[in-house]
Parts: C-alpha cells; sequence; structure tokens
C-alpha cells in the first residue's frame, strides 16, 4: 500500500480552533486540519508554511509537534504530523476549502472530521492551550480577536 506523509496545521487563536471543509475529492465535506504532502528535500515545518500559503493564504509560523497519526484509508496509508502554529499574516481566504470554523472547545467534535483527523482529535483537545499565543500584528494590550473567518 502506498505511503503518503502529510502536515497539518492546528491553528488555535483566541481560545478556538480552526477546522476546514474539504471542497474536493472522495472525501468531500469532511472536516480537516488544513495542510498537505511534503515534497521531496521539504522539512515538514517548510511543508506546512508552503500548504498553509497555498490554501489559506496566509503566513504561520510552526510552534510545536502535538502529536502524530498512522491511519490506513482504501487506498493509501496516511502518515501524518501535526504541530501548533500561530496566524502571523492575513486572514484566512478559502481557496481550496467550501467552509471553514473557529471551533471552541466544547464545538471541537461537532464537525464530521476526515477518520485521521478523528483519531487524533482527543490528543488534541487534552492538549488544547489555556491560552491562544499572543497575536504580533497587534499592540501590546489590544484585544485579539479571532482573524478571519468568524467563529460559526
Amino acid at each position: 500500500m502506498k505511503t503518503i506523509q502529510v502536515v497539518a496545521a492546528v491553528i488555535f487563536h483566541g481560545g478556538r480552533m480552526y477546522a476546514a471543509r474539504r471542497g474536493y475529492g472522495p472525501w468531500r465535506d469532511y472536516w480537516e486540519f488544513p495542510g498537505g504532502k511534503i515534497e521531496p528535500g521539504e522539512t515538514p515545518e517548510a511543508a506546512l508554511a508552503r500548504e498553509i500559503r497555498e490554501e489559506l493564504d496566509i503566513g504561520i509560523t510552526v510552534l510545536e509537534p502535538l502529536c502524530d497519526v498512522e491511519y490506513d484509508y482504501p487506498e493509501f496509508h496516511l502518515s501524518m504530523r501535526c504541530f501548533r502554529c500561530r496566524i502571523d499574516r492575513g486572514e484566512p481566504k478559502l481557496l481550496e476549502h467550501e467552509d471553514a470554523r473557529w471551533l471552541s472547545r466544547e464545538e471541537a467534535d461537532s464537525v464530521d472530521w476526515l477518520p485521521a483527523d478523528r483519531v487524533i482529535l482527543p490528543e488534541i483537545i487534552r492538549k488544547w492551550p489555556a491560552e491562544s499565543p499572543p497575536d504580533p500584528r497587534r499592540g501590546a494590550g489590544e484585544k485579539a480577536d479571532s482573524p478571519g473567518i468568524g467563529p460559526a
């Protein structure tokens, strides 16, 4: 079985986590953490920054690894590394996805996740940050509202 190596961004901001609904392929309408394939010669962090630029037209900082998952889909084996990320530039635009939401911890399980993403969801909920890292686009003391696409 073919193995596909991918990376995924778990973006927290203002106590919420970003989720995107696929707009293409056999898993259309399922929700996922945005990201994609690692190209030959790319580090996982560089691949993730590139994929997020391509999918959401934003700049991110990859902060730390959160978890890994190995999952067998019918057509391939998925090896996915997930990283906690922060938006540094721009606001998410839906270039490849049909919808997106900022989910609270209580809402995290409220969407129909892709199978591999569903497997890691309990780990991500367990590691949910007490508060999001500061947004460098805002001055000290300013309130950080959710960037881009608002809460559902």
